[in-house]
């Protein structure tokens, strides 16, 4: 567990270099002993072939000599002067036909190895001296009593040549291995210079600086993805930032409207002595303003639950056509008042909060009358599709400018001054809330004005699950 700590604590360039050094240094270790080896086995087929050739060479002398003297002539002419070989031929009575200088521990050897007659290849130790051995035997010309032959072949030079291969293969490799492991820290440092380019880049990003972004086309390919998820958080965030900015603002300015008129209204009636009556009217309109101050924050409190992805309260399937028609029942006397037509058209089923939807289409309804002039007509159409509900409230009246279209839904926000009605009271949260009940539900609302007419759709999912 603590290694692992001290692992992650690292950083990512020492990571990298750590990981490529030991790629590096088992990939020159590894050549490296399979070079020894290749080359051991190399000095082996050598001495293989060397032991067979004298083995060959033996056969003849002793298939052309004539008796034990010329036998043992022929072979110290063509053999004593090997110094890297020694060999010996007995007789199997322990007669020894020849022996060369310094075979004096073959002949140990030669009382218990056991010598076939096709050859035995071996490797004995003498003195820390090892020796490739080949052992046969073979018959004279002279005689039919087969001879024991036993062929030692020195091999200190070749593990001199082995012992410097080994040494100088060390120096290569440490030498490799510290240039690996420094090449491998300059690669990673220079790889990973773009993320320590983000990295100051989002250092000076703060509250009031948020305009700062991330070099997508100066990184490579693999940090590209993240560098343009980080741009898009960033817009977020400055998008976030600057509705929490304009929401505080608006809110300051709501609020001071309200406020104002109590104080004032209130510093007017202390002024000076006023009889019971002119304190009630007072009271009463101090009344009104608590009342619309109390709905405003009220309001907020609801969008702060709803924008921070709230449940729904109370999640059940309705008729969204016998909501409707309870909400047409409810604004009829103001319809009938500017003689507007109220309608429903269509019908659907709703899966989500009864209340909330309640509250959402009333809104509309609220805004649609307050807008539409007399004699007009308001109607909500309902229709089904294969994965929505799709509610839409639609009312006569003069056309919004597409330009402030999107932001009808955006808190305190109101129309252009000539939709402006003189005797509305609202706070500019109505719209505002009805997008965030239907975000609360998966769907979204959407806006248009064209033709003398106004429409406001609502898209609710019918995969909203019931718990």
């Amino acid at each position: 567990m603590q290694q692992q700590s001290r692992w992650t604590r690292l950083s990512l360039t020492r990571r990298l270099s750590l990981l490529f050094t030991v790629v590096a240094a088992a990939v020159v270790l590894g050549l490296g002993a399979m070079f020894l080896i290749v080359t051991e086995r190399h000095f082996v087929e050598l001495d293989r072939m060397t032991l067979q050739d004298k083995r060959h060479l033996i056969e003849e002398i002793l298939k052309n000599a004539k008796s034990i003297e010329d036998a043992r002539w022929r072979l110290q002419e063509a053999l004593n002067y090997h110094e890297d070989l020694q060999i010996l031929v007995k007789g199997f009575q322990g007669d020894t036909l020849f022996e060369s200088p310094g075979s004096g521990f073959l002949k140990q050897q030669a009382k218990t190895q056991e010598v076939e007659k096709k050859g035995t290849f071996g490797v004995w130790r003498h003195a820390d001296v090892k020796f490739h051995t080949l052992s046969f035997e073979t018959s004279p010309a002279y005689s039919a009593s087969a001879l024991k032959v036993l062929i030692a072949a020195d091999t200190k030079h070749h593990m001199q040549f082995l012992n410097g291969i080994r040494n100088s293969l060390a120096l290569y490799m440490v030498a490799a291995i510290v240039i690996c492991g420094f090449l491998s820290w300059l690669a990673a440092r220079q790889g990973l210079a773009p993320l320590r380019e983000m990295k100051s880049r989002a250092a000076v990003v703060t509250g009031q600086q948020l305009n700062e972004r991330m070099p997508v086309d100066e990184v490579p390919i693999e940090m590209a993805d993240l560098a343009q998820e980080l741009n898009r958080m960033l817009d977020r965030l400055q998008a976030d930032f600057q509705r929490l900015t304009d929401f505080s603002s608006d809110l300051a300015h709501e609020l001071r409207t309200p406020i104002s008129n109590l104080l004032t209204q209130t510093q007017v009636v202390l002024a000076a002595k006023r009889d019971a009556a002119t304190y009630r009217d007072c009271l009463a309109s101090n009344a009104e303003e608590f009342q619309r101050l109390a709905r405003m924050v009220s309001d907020m409190l609801f969008l702060a639950k709803t924008e921070g992805g709230v449940s729904l309260p109370h999640k059940e399937q309705f008729s969204a056509r016998h909501e409707a028609l309870a909400l047409l029942e409810f604004y009829e006397a103001v319809a009938e008042e500017k003689q507007i037509r109220l309608g429903v058209i269509g019908d659907g089923i709703i899966n989500g909060d009864r209340l909330m939807f309640h509250r959402a289409v009333s809104n509309l309804l609220s805004n649609a009358l307050r807008y539409t002039p007399e004699t007009g007509e308001v109607t909500i159409h309902i229709s089904t599709s294969a994965s929505m509900t799709v509610v839409e409230v639609e009312n006569m009246g003069q056309e919004i400018d597409p330009k402030v279209l999107p932001r009808l839904f955006d808190r305190f926000y109101r129309a252009d001054p000539s939709r402006a009605h003189p005797d509305s009271d609202g706070s500019g949260l109505g719209l505002a809330i009805t997008r965030a009940i239907v975000e609360a539900h998966g769907g979204r609302i959407t806006a248009i004005s064209s033709n003398g007419r106004t429409r406001f759709t609502m898209n609710f999912p019918l995969e909203l699950v019931l718990s």
